[in-house]
């Protein structure tokens, strides 16, 4: 008894060590291969790409130095163009705006159907989760300019293309916040003759709504940018007014200046007042 109570200490750090010695293997074959990977797609990538990586990286800053020296020369001219261009940064916030409130609306359903426990149908809450990943999976600047090709440039396109890429994404996180949520109100509701509408709009609702519209307002956030990216393809707002000074060049860096502080103003605003938002509602259901 003396011996193997001896023995078991030192088999424990043998063991111990062994385990070690076999994460760091493991790591060290992750980081190779990471590191291999990454050499590769690089040099893949440099080949294909137009004139080299290398060749031009010692131009990296040509555009943003001729962009600021005009924008510095016509100073002067900036509050004019900021004030000329606030029309589009408007149709952009709108763009955002709409997308992200139809996408949250169809997430809602979309993930309350997906939820194990909750779903209207148990039976299709795979056929709802594989929706949402098709949605999710699909770039919103793929569905724009498939609908730019069917209806046109626009506006509703990029409306249309960011709401489904919102209820894709909006809706798994959704669905994991059910998945946290308590089903004693649920069963209570259920014993009083309550439908699967009523459960979920009493039972469940009040339970995941502050999460609900924290993920909502950094989804806002992201679909600003997005609606900006999407003006580049012909989709309206601040990103075809940006992509049409670019294009003409020298002469037009002052009016690509004024959109590019129109924009970073824009989001920095919005991802404070969202930050502080949200902050909010994580204290209020701390306290709660």
């Amino acid at each position: 008894m003396t011996d193997h109570a001896a023995m078991l200490p030192m088999d424990r750090q043998n063991s111990y060590l062994a385990l070690v010695r076999q994460r760091r293997l493991y790591g060290s074959l992750l980081t190779v291969l990471f590191v291999v990977a990454l050499v590769a797609g690089f040099r893949v990538a440099d080949e294909r790409n137009a004139g080299g990586f290398w060749d031009g990286l010692p131009h990296i800053l040509d555009f943003p130095a001729d962009v600021v020296t005009e924008a510095w020369q016509r100073a002067d001219e900036l509050p004019g163009l900021l004030w000329q261009y606030l029309p589009s940064l408007v149709e952009t916030l709108n763009i955002a705006a709409v997308s992200t409130l139809t996408g949250a609306c169809a997430a809602f359903f979309l993930a309350l159907l997906a939820t194990r426990g909750l779903a209207r149908w148990p039976r299709l809450v795979g056929v709802f989760r594989r929706l949402l990943d098709v949605l999710r999976a699909i770039p919103d600047i793929v569905i724009a300019l498939v609908l730019i090709f069917l209806m046109g440039g626009g506006p509703v396109p990029a409306m249309i293309a960011i709401a489904l890429h919102t209820a894709g994404a909006l809706g798994k996180q959704f669905s994991e916040v059910n998945e946290n949520a308590d089903l004693k109100p649920l069963e209570g509701l259920a014993s009083t003759g309550a439908v699967w509408g009523q459960r979920m709009w009493l039972g469940v609702v009040p339970q995941v709504a502050p999460n609900y519209l924290s993920y909502t307002l950094l989804r806002f956030e992201i679909n600003v940018r997005a609606s900006a990216i999407l003006g580049f393809v012909g989709a309206g707002g601040l990103g075809y007014e940006l992509r049409n000074a670019i294009s003409w060049g020298m002469g037009r860096f002052a009016e690509s200046a004024a959109i590019f502080l129109l924009l970073f103003g824009t989001i920095v605003l919005f991802d404070q007042l969202s930050s502080q938002w949200r902050d909010r509602l994580i204290r209020e259901r701390s306290r709660a």
